[in-house]
């Protein structure tokens, strides 16, 4: 029991990440994108990388929609597919 309360516990920690050769003009362009939201740096990045996190990498969605389109055997047209997108623009 105490092992798993153990494993429980590291599990929850947060994680450290280290970036080195990061261009000086990108950190310049970070910090003030910090400061303007008033937040350290180390917050900023913290949450855009949660952010970051929670959405799918493109390659990622694309192979979860390439999956679910063979699972089910969908198909959907061109023409359909405008359609829709017309429809939702009104």
């Amino acid at each position: 029991m105490a092992l798993r309360s153990i494993h429980m516990h590291i599990a929850g920690m947060s994680k450290s990440i280290t970036i080195r050769d990061v261009p000086e003009g990108t950190s310049e362009e970070l910090a003030a994108r910090a400061a303007l939201t008033g937040r350290s740096l180390q917050e900023y990045l913290r949450a855009q990388l949660i952010e970051l996190a929670r959405r799918p990498d493109p390659e990622v969605l694309m192979a979860r929609v390439r999956a679910r389109k063979e699972s089910t055997g969908s198909r959907i047209s061109t023409e359909a597919i405008l359609a829709h997108r017309e429809a939702d623009r009104r």
